[in-house]
């Protein structure tokens, strides 16, 4: 609190900040990067900063006009034209970089080897470098004054490095900086050390890609050379900074983490009350279900309204008293899907309803098929991904579930919360920062369960379950004061504002 605290004294400077990633909601978004791409800049606008991104032009967006601007780059080697589109909305100038690879690429827009995405990433990187001089945004290109990049992941972890190897080195952007966000480590860029040379990088810069890792020997590692490079790095929750530090966590990286402590910290998402907030939420507006208010009378009125919506809507029986349970998420190991299906019995021995919502690995599709087919009566999967059934589940139901083996940060904790859904989670990551266990007496915001084992698991939703049937006053209190926290992008983007500032004074 007071490095915090002693940073924010520089609160009154306005920074001119680029983002950039391969995600930007509501144009193109695979997880939780597009939503961070969308509301990180509003708010930081709403704090005084002059904030662009920059991201793919996957589609001729029906909000784009004609191209604003373009420059040649050399990308790996290979000389290549781009145009720049440009759309101002809510304070934020959203650049879009048009190249044949990102079309081609738009149905699957991380699919190809390593280094096909590497290459889209080097692009994308210098492209973002070079925004601020080629588009003239109001008339008023960015230039270079109090001027911080913000790069995502390790699709365009290289642009610390361009950065440092292309333009410092060079006498250009002398004085910017560049932060990188890692929202998940365990995806890094790695491939055979000898395609570190297809990064037409001066031989200099090449060693802080190189990785001796122990399981997979030695290899080329983008997001390590990133990290390296980055004035500062932002983990998407102090957790999973922690985490990622650690040898279990680091994914082969920890050592580099904990080579500069100080360079890492970790921030949490928020939410955008725009798109989730139970009061206006336009998904919660036909069909029998009903917007509410985050408080006692929304819980009874129109949270309960929701419920027996869903349950029409799915065909489960239509019974208020029946604790309605919640999945949404990637069917796959990391998302703890199989610790659910390994409770089935202890599940439907209970008198309870569960709801799916996900796509991913064949087989625990077809193992929720069929526990769907023996349990008509309390069990429904929605496979695939619906924007309006994701809003309608985390409105209708009593509690949800987040068994994740590991969560860097983890928005649908927060989405319930906010609407009055209680989290029964694994303390991992975003996790554990944002979902306090209730033990009876404190002001426990929901239940968690301390490893990914099935018994653990079962016994933190009991905890849950007996306080829904038995002491319902106590678990409508636990839902009342997660509607209740300051989950939006406000306070994030103070945090934010801080370490960016730190960085534009960082040697």
């Amino acid at each position: 609190a007071r490095q915090i605290a002693a940073t924010c004294t520089y609160i009154e400077e306005r920074l001119n900040v680029v983002l950039t990633g391969f995600e930007c909601a509501p144009f193109a978004k695979k997880g939780g990067l597009g939503d961070v791409m969308q509301s990180l800049p509003k708010a930081l606008v709403q704090r005084g900063h002059r904030v662009m991104t920059v991201s793919p032009m996957y589609h001729h967006y029906d909000e784009l006009g004609e191209p604003c601007g373009g420059v040649h780059l050399d990308v790996c080697g290979t000389g290549v034209d781009i145009q720049y589109f440009h759309h101002h909305r809510d304070g934020v100038d959203l650049v879009f970089v048009n190249h044949p690879c990102f079309i081609e690429n738009a149905e699957n827009i991380y699919g190809g080897s390593v280094m096909d995405v590497a290459w889209r990433g080097a692009l994308l990187s210098q492209a973002a470098i070079e925004a601020i001089w080629h588009v003239p945004c109001g008339g008023f290109p960015y230039g270079t004054e109090s001027l911080v990049y913000v790069a995502n992941d390790w699709h365009t972890a290289l642009l610390p490095v361009y950065l440092q190897a292309f333009y410092k080195e060079h006498f250009h952007l002398g004085f910017a900086r560049s932060v990188l966000v890692v929202h998940n480590i365990s995806h890094q860029g790695r491939s055979h050390w000898d395609d570190v040379w297809r990064l037409g990088l001066p031989d200099h810069h090449t060693g802080a890609f190189h990785l001796d890792d122990p399981m997979e020997g030695q290899g080329m590692n983008i997001l390590k050379a990133g990290i390296e490079y980055a004035t500062k790095v932002i983990a998407v929750s102090p957790g999973y900074a922690w985490e990622i530090s650690t040898d279990e966590g680091g994914w082969g990286l920890a050592p580099t983490i904990r080579n500069d402590p100080m360079k890492i910290s970790g921030i949490v998402n928020g939410i955008d009350f725009d798109m989730w907030s139970p009061e206006h939420d336009t998904h919660l507006q036909s069909d029998g279900y009903q917007t509410y208010g985050t408080n006692l009378e929304g819980l009874w009125t129109g949270k309960q309204a929701c419920k027996a919506a869903l349950q029409r809507q799915l065909g489960l029986p239509e019974r208020h008293e029946v604790p309605v349970l919640g999945f949404i998420g990637r069917l796959d190991e990391q998302k703890g899907l199989d610790l659910i299906l390994d409770s089935e019995e202890y599940l439907m021995s209970r008198d309870i309803q569960i709801v799916f919502l996900g796509s991913g690995r064949q087989d625990l599709q077809d193992r929720l098929y069929d526990m769907e087919c023996r349990n008509r009566d309390k069990v429904r999967a929605w496979i695939g991904y619906s924007d309006q059934m994701a809003h309608r589940i985390t409105a209708s139901c009593d509690i949800l579930l987040m068994p994740s083996r590991y969560e860097p940060c983890g928005l649908n904790q927060l989405y319930a919360m906010h609407y009055g859904t209680v989290p029964v989670v694994h303390a991992v990551g975003g996790l554990r920062d944002t979902v306090l266990h209730y033990d009876g007496e404190n002001e426990g915001t929901g239940w968690t369960f301390e490893r990914a084992e099935v018994d653990k698991f079962q016994w933190a939703l009991g905890q849950a379950l007996y306080s829904f049937w038995d002491h319902r006053d106590s678990f409508m209190g636990v839902a009342l004061r997660g509607m209740h926290r300051d989950l939006g992008w406000d306070h994030a983007a103070y945090l934010y504002e801080c370490k960016l500032l730190e960085a534009k004074y960082a040697h």
